[in-house]
This record gives C-alpha cells, structure tokens and sequence, in this order.
C-alpha cells in the first residue's frame, strides 16, 4: 500500500495492522486539534488541556475508523468471504476483503454496512455529550464526544458519495449490478463516477493552495489522487478476476520445474543450478515433496571451503505457505497472493508434492491477449 505495515492486536479474529503512514496522520490531527479546533471553540484554557484533549480525540478516531472497517468485515465474514485483516494508512482504513461479492444484495450488505456504523457511533458520542453536559461536567471535556460524533457522521456522509470503491460507490455498483445483472459494467461506471470524483477533488485541492489555504489545498489534491487511483485500481483488479473466472492455476503453470535434491552438496547447487539457470531461488524436494527453498543468499552463508561436505537441506529454508499454491486453485486467487506477496512466482503443489510453477508473466500475457481480442 504505502510501504511497511506493523501488526497491532487481533479482534474478533482479524488482525489490525497500522501503516506507516497513520504515523503522519495521527501526529497531524492531534496538532490540528491542539493548535487550532479545540482553543478556537474552548478559549482560555492550557496548552497541556489542549494537547491531553487532542490525544484523546485522536484515539477517538483510532476507534472510529476501526470501529467502520470492523462493521465491513464483520459483515463480509457472515457471506463467507475471506478477510485478510484491517489495516489503518494514511487516508483512513481499508478492510482486506479478498474476494468479491457473489451476489448484489452481499454488496449492498457489506457496503452500506460502514455508514450505519459510523452513524450509530456518532449518534452514541453525541448522547455521551450531552448526557455529560447534564451532569455538569465542564462543557470543555463534554467536547471531545461531540467532536467525535461529529467526525463519524462527517465520515459516513463522505463514504457515501457514489463513487467506487468508497462505500457510496459500492452502493452504487450494487445497484446497476441488480439491475443489469453484469458486474464488469457495473464497475466500470461506478469506477467512472470514482475518478470524477476524485478529480474534483484534486481541483478543489489546486483552488483551496491558490486560495492561501496550503495545508488544506494540499490534503485535498492528495486525497483526489489516491481515490482516483484507487478507482482506477480497483476496475481493473475487478475486471483482471472475471476476465481469470473458471480457469485454474493449472492451464497456466509450467510443468516440470527447476528443483534441486535435498541431497545435493552447496557446490553441485551453484555449479549446476545458480550458473546454468536464471533463477534467485530455487525449490527443494525430497522424494518428490517439497522440503523448503534455497537461494544465492543461503549459499553465501557456507564458507566455500564447506560446500563439498554441506548438503542443501543443510542450509534451505522453509518455504512459507503463502508462496505456494494447489494446482486447481483458482488463477485470480493465485494472481492475488503474488500481488500479497510481492512475488512474481508460486510454486505449485498436487498433494504434497510439486508439479510445476506459476510465473506472473505467464498470467499478464494470457490477460493481454485476451483483453486485445476483446477490443478487437
């Protein structure tokens, strides 16, 4: 997404990462609160009540953006779909959904689904407000609550603008899905109403800079650019997964792959292997199963005095789970893990043992070709 994602807890069986960047945006909105909101609308009070106020209202919204994305995954696990966890960037939160709906009304669910959480959330800090405010409590303190409804029905009414692939636009492609019954148009023109809105946006952005508002203008310019290319994006993820719908990993891969035997020392591995083919890492099989994976950096960790008496399951690693793939797994979820894993090939499994290896070029060459003839 933007760089380096770190693992925060678990709820509710998801796991909850935070990019690097929610660094950026969580130091931005306490200094905007501490500095401008909070001292604009409570006057005369401390720097240390400011900035105490602020840290509160940014783990408020911490809370509410998690508290959004939940609802979305929830939901999208209650249709049976698997969800890779939530992770909170720059921009807000994504909720890792990593297959589509089946059917319309699952869309319709699991978009909406986000708002009607933000709305309740906010309807709920409202009502702790003013129930503070009852009780007397100084209306200073009262504050942060109705802040923090605020911003929840400011996020529930900005994720329902109907552009793809904000919950608004998700709405919208839920709709002409029902009522065309096709889902590549029906993304296309939610998609469309995406990019326009995020170059809206954009020009909102370059209007609020030449205004004076530097800060603002910025932010709005950035947020244009990233929906506009996540609707972009997002069209074409959706498009790439119906254009691989019903083919297998199978028809794709290469048969008969480079392996090396355990058994083999470290110099026959870079005499026979690491010189005579163009590979960085290569699988490891022992009687025809897969073992682990070795690579010019595990040989490196072999003085080359070594190499004759050290073996390669001496040194292999294990090769994670989510580099491999079953040869009758479907082609768009395979093409999905390399995407995950940064990884332009999977090595692939028929019952423990291996039969062949997928390579990313493979993938974009059939979708090419098939993407011409479409056009044609």
């Amino acid at each position: 997404m933007f760089g380096e994602s770190f693992r925060l807890f678990r709820i509710l069986g998801f796991e909850i990462r935070a990019n690097v960047t929610w660094l950026f945006l969580a130091l931005l909105v306490t200094w905007s609160l501490a500095a401008g909101l909070f001292p604009f609308a409570f006057p005369d009070l401390s720097p240390r009540t400011y900035w105490l106020m602020a840290i509160v209202g940014m783990f408020g919204l911490f809370f509410s953006l998690l508290f959004h994305e939940l609802s979305h995954s929830v939901v999208a696990r209650a249709f049976g779909l698997p969800v890779g966890g939530i992770t909170l960037f720059l921009f807000g939160g994504m909720a890792e959904i990593q297959a589509e709906a089946k059917r319309p009304r699952e869309e319709f669910w699991m978009a909406i689904a986000g708002p009607i959480a933000s709305v309740v959330l906010g309807a709920a800090f409202y009502l702790v407000s003013v129930l503070m405010l009852l009780l007397g409590v100084p209306d200073y303190i009262a504050g942060v609550p109705l802040y923090l409804g605020f911003l929840n029905i400011l996020l529930a009414v900005f994720n329902m603008v109907p552009g793809f692939p904000m919950d608004g636009g998700r709405v919208l492609r839920a709709a002409l899905w029902h009522l065309k019954g096709d889902l590549r148009w029906a993304t296309l023109w939610a998609s469309r109403f995406g990019q326009g809105f995020g170059l809206l946006l954009v020009a909102l952005g370059i209007y609020s800079f030449l205004l004076g508002n530097f800060v603002g203008g910025m932010w709005w310019f950035l947020i244009g650019l990233f929906i506009r290319g996540a609707a972009i994006a997002s069209y074409r993820q959706v498009d790439t997964q119906l254009a691989l719908k019903g083919q297998t990993v199978r028809r794709f891969m290469t048969t008969d792959p480079v392996t090396v035997p355990a058994e083999a020392t470290i110099r026959e591995f870079v005499d026979d292997y690491l010189y005579h083919h163009a590979h960085d890492v290569f699988p490891v099989i022992r009687d025809g199963k897969l073992l682990g994976r070795i690579s010019l950096r595990h040989a490196k960790t072999v003085p080359r005095a070594d190499w004759d008496r050290t073996r390669v399951d001496d040194v292999c690693r294990q090769l994670p789970e989510e580099f491999t793939v079953d040869a009758d797994s479907d082609a768009a979820q395979a093409l999905d893990r390399m995407q995950q894993n940064q990884s332009g090939r999977l090595v692939v499994t028929e019952n423990g043992r291996i039969v062949g290896i997928l390579v990313l070029k493979d993938l974009l060459r059939y979708l090419q070709i098939r993407s011409e003839l479409e056009r044609a």
